[in-house]
């Protein structure tokens, strides 16, 4: 955003503005009227250089090292297809679920993570061992993990250095793991329920993003029908992508 300038109005009192001020006339001299054009005790401070023109840029004031506002004290979700609740991955616990969602071909080809547990633990660990900025989470529709998401911020991804971010921009990734829960309209609802959560409970952010591969349809389709618009595609070093975006101001109108 661009900086505030430092400004000055007009006013009767000191700091406020140009300020006249009577000058007491000697004895016997002219009565016409004479101002003192006194500057203002803030452009004084100015111009000696001891207060800056330019206000800082807006900074993340996001409290506690906290860059994704809890995910894991979110309320639940209560969607057509039963209730959600997000919850962040354990690698202790959910390795061995989520490295066999990852060597599903269906999944290969788009995520890139088939292999052994080892290849899926090291993805993990890149963010549960970062500065909070992605947040790895299991599904859990009805009580069943179902579904991965990672929650990532998008101003702070190197995505952002290929569209024009917003500060607090927030990103969506999701892998629903179970055959017989794809290809039924279960992905919308999910990403409907995950966008609405994250504009609930984080509320600087203005924008949720996504960037599906644009070869992966069903998924570009999904993100549409959840509400989200596109807007562009994207050159990005692993693919190329659909720049998908859910406005704040525009989900209750798509």
């Amino acid at each position: 955003m661009p900086p505030t300038h430092a400004s000055t109005g007009t006013g009767t009192g000191t700091g406020t503005g140009l300020s006249p001020q009577p000058r007491p006339e000697p004895d016997g001299a002219d009565t016409e009227d004479t101002l003192d054009m006194r500057l203002p005790d803030e452009l004084i401070a100015l111009l000696a250089g001891e207060q800056p023109l330019l206000v800082d840029p807006p900074q993340d004031t996001t409290t506690d090292g906290d860059l994704l506002d809890g995910v894991a004290g979110w309320d639940t979700a209560t969607t057509p297809a039963g209730v959600l609740r997000l919850v962040p991955v354990r690698i202790e616990r959910d390795l061995p679920l989520i490295t066999r969602w990852m060597n599903d071909p269906a999944v290969a080809a788009f995520w890139e993570l088939a292999g052994p547990a080892a290849v899926t633990a090291a993805h993990l660990r890149t963010q549960l061992d970062g500065d909070g900025r992605s947040v790895p989470c299991l599904g859990v529709l009805d009580g069943a993990p179902m579904s991965y998401f990672e929650l990532y911020r998008a101003d702070l991804d190197p995505l952002a250095r290929h569209y024009p971010a917003r500060l607090h921009d927030t990103g969506i990734h999701l892998l629903i793991g179970g055959v017989a829960d794809r290809g039924r309209g279960l992905g919308t609802t999910l990403l409907r329920a995950v966008a609405d959560l994250v504009l609930d409970h984080r509320p600087s952010c203005s924008r949720v993003i996504a960037e599906p591969d644009l070869r992966n349809t069903p998924s570009v389709s999904a993100f549409m029908t959840a509400g989200f618009r596109f807007c562009a595609e994207l050159d990005l070093p692993d693919k190329r992508a659909a720049l998908m975006i859910r406005d704040r101001a525009l989900r209750h109108l798509l």
